[in-house]
């Protein structure tokens, strides 16, 4: 993507999130109005309500939906990474609110109504429409006061992270340097020496098996488990037990057409050749004749588009790419570009298209035609969904229905089980920290099935939510106390670790001591070489960091040179250096090129560790049981 979404990511962003509202889950006024209340996170005393973490969760789980089209899996949504990642991005945009307040930063409000009035969904004819800005809100259920507090929110974040990044900057010694690293080449041969080739000469001594017993008799705890029976209510289950009606569904999908239908999209490959805002007339007429050339050069052989991308595109997000920027529909790109993509034909080269950003040259290659399934390819979404619908608004007495029998009837699940229509599930064992089954690898719940009422009575644990609309309520059948295991039981497992560590230490003796020789210039040193293979920073050869390193820390003035590392399974690589490649020297335009690459990658840096700097200044608590 080039300079414009870049530039005005965080906007953008707001402005796609109207293309995913419709699709967002129902539930947002069901039964959380009452069960729902509490909060997730603390960032400097705002509470980040659960209610609004379960609605990020929502729209993040159905933008994916809608970008993965039939290849979505909610199974692979359903972790703590994702669930992990949405609450972050919700922490940094407290944090950088606070920031930004702290700072004194403000948001005129000409300078909202200009970047609303610059969308492309709200312009008709080119022109702002007051009636297609209020009818598309309007149709996403929004306000536009609310619509407009979070654009407004959007640009005050925006001017606290300009400063990050517009402004990241590389001497040009530090670039050319860390291009040369990063392209420059050694030849090299390798003898690995593996540890297994030792163990049949090491045995420990009978002191050394019982003396690492004893030092680490700790390892050899079996924890504390369980062994427990549950009942897992959820939504999705209840829901699936109704009935929908032909009628509903039809009506349904007759009355949400845009709900299941793909737009058209195209995707195109572009070369930009960029022309300052404030450039001279001299100054345009040269970037025209530079792009003139190129796309004469396009036209010649259309085939190299990507190539030539590369080696002349100006934009840093694409040009890497060979161009591409992916598949995308209307009212994400700039409008002349835009329209000019969407009148072309498949695998056609454009003129010069002229942009605030330069001139561009555009090659078409591919297009994903508009598409509306028949009813019949949807029907099972849309039951679900009505099901759920359905179900919805009864489901928070459902669970409190599901909570008092579980605590009532406290010395089995039986009850709950016939009364809900659930099938009592067993577990293998279990620990404090059991990640398996997934849906008792909570928390709340595993202290809830490890508390002192829970395995001296043996009786339920309360009804604990899970997951959004997912509760679970677990009893203990066997349990067993954390125990220590006897030397005779754990002896092998001792044996073995040790017999490694031996292995472990003469492999290195045995690579240090050929090493030694080599650098000292024998020539009698049995090693057999594996083939040569040329390396670099960018093409590593599947070797490891500290190997990369070994190899180019090396002086090469006298070649051949050797040089060993241990590797991170145990063993001892050796290694000849026999020749070093230098790269060839990079055009004025390749260099300039990656200087803007190496810019972003330090602006990226320079990010991270500003939203590391801000959740170490305020404080942030999150709240792991309802988490």
């Amino acid at each position: 993507m080039f300079d414009f979404v870049n530039r005005k990511k965080r906007v953008v962003q707001v402005i796609m999130g109207l293309a995913v509202l419709p699709f967002l889950f129902w539930g947002v006024e069901s039964y959380r109005s009452d069960s729902g209340e509490g909060y997730v996170a603390i960032v400097d005393g705002e509470e980040i309500p659960r209610r609004e973490y379960e609605q990020a969760l929502r729209d993040h789980h159905e933008r994916m939906r809608t970008m993965s089209g039939a290849n979505f899996d909610s199974a692979m949504l359903d972790t703590f990474e994702v669930r992990n990642s949405v609450l972050e991005r919700l922490i940094q945009q407290r944090l950088l609110h606070q920031e930004a307040i702290n700072n004194g930063f403000i948001v005129l409000d000409s300078q909202l109504v200009n970047t609303i009035r610059d969308i492309p969904a709200f312009r008709k004819d080119n022109q702002f429409s007051k009636q297609q800005y209020e009818e598309l809100l309007r149709a996403q259920g929004l306000t536009p006061a609310l619509f407009e507090s979070r654009v407004r929110q959007e640009l005050l974040l925006q001017q606290l992270l300009d400063g990050y990044s517009e402004n990241g900057f590389a001497p040009k010694t530090v670039a050319d340097r860390v291009k040369y690293l990063s392209e420059v080449q050694r030849e090299i041969s390798q003898l690995q020496i593996e540890p297994e080739q030792f163990l049949s000469q090491v045995m420990p001594e009978e002191a050394d098996i019982n003396a690492y017993y004893e030092k680490h008799k700790v390892d050899f705890y079996l924890p504390e488990r369980a062994r427990v029976e549950y009942l897992v209510l959820s939504l999705d289950a209840i829901a699936q037990n109704e009935t929908i009606s032909d009628e509903a569904v039809r009506a349904y999908f007759d009355e949400h057409p845009d709900e299941f239908g793909q737009s058209e999209e195209r995707k195109a490959s572009h070369i930009l050749i960029s022309v300052p805002a404030d450039a001279s007339e001299d100054e345009k007429q040269a970037a025209r004749d530079k792009a003139e050339g190129i796309l004469a050069q396009v036209r010649q052989n259309p085939e190299q588009f990507a190539e030539i991308a590369k080696e002349h595109s100006d934009d840093p997000g694409s040009s890497t790419q060979g161009g591409d920027l992916g598949f995308f529909g209307r009212g994400v790109m700039v409008k002349s570009f835009e329209d000019k993509i969407f009148s072309m034909q498949l695998n056609e080269v454009s003129d010069l298209v002229e942009t605030d950003f330069g001139l561009h040259i555009i090659q078409l290659t591919d297009i994903k035609e508009e598409k509306y399934p028949d009813l019949e390819d949807v029907r099972e979404q849309i039951e679900k969904k009505l099901k759920i619908q359905m179900m919805g608004s009864m489901f928070g007495e459902i669970a409190e229905d599901f909570s008092n029998i579980v605590y009532e009837q406290g010395d089995n699940l039986q009850a709950a089980a016939e009364k809900f229509e659930l099938t009592l599930q067993k577990s293998d064992w279990i620990t404090r920290n059991s990640a398996e089954p997934s849906i008792l690898a909570n928390e709340k719940l595993l202290s809830a099935i490890f508390s002192d009422d829970a395995i001296t009575n043996q009786r339920n644990t309360e009804a604990i939510e899970v997951k959004p609309d997912t509760f679970v309520s677990a009893r203990i059948v066997e349990h067993r106390p954390a125990a220590a295991q006897s030397m005779m039981v754990v002896k092998d497992q001792i044996v073995e670790k040790l017999k490694k560590q031996m292995a472990e230490a003469l492999t290195i003796e045995e690579g240090q001591a050929k090493l030694a020789r080599l650098q000292a210039g024998e020539e009698d040193v049995d090693v057999t070489w594996g083939d040569t293979k040329q390396i670099s920073y960018m093409q590593s050869q599947g070797l490891d960091h500290e190997t990369l390193r070994a190899i180019f820390r090396a002086e090469t003035d006298n070649l051949p040179v050797y040089t060993g590392t241990v590797d991170p399974k145990g063993g001892y690589s050796l290694i000849r250096i026999s020749k070093v490649i230098e790269p060839e020297s990079a055009e004025k335009e390749n260099l300039s090129n990656f200087n803007k690459q190496l810019q972003q990658m330090i602006t990226q840096e320079e990010m991270s560790s500003y939203l590391a700097a801000l959740r170490q200044k305020y404080d942030v608590k999150v709240k792991q049981d309802n988490f």
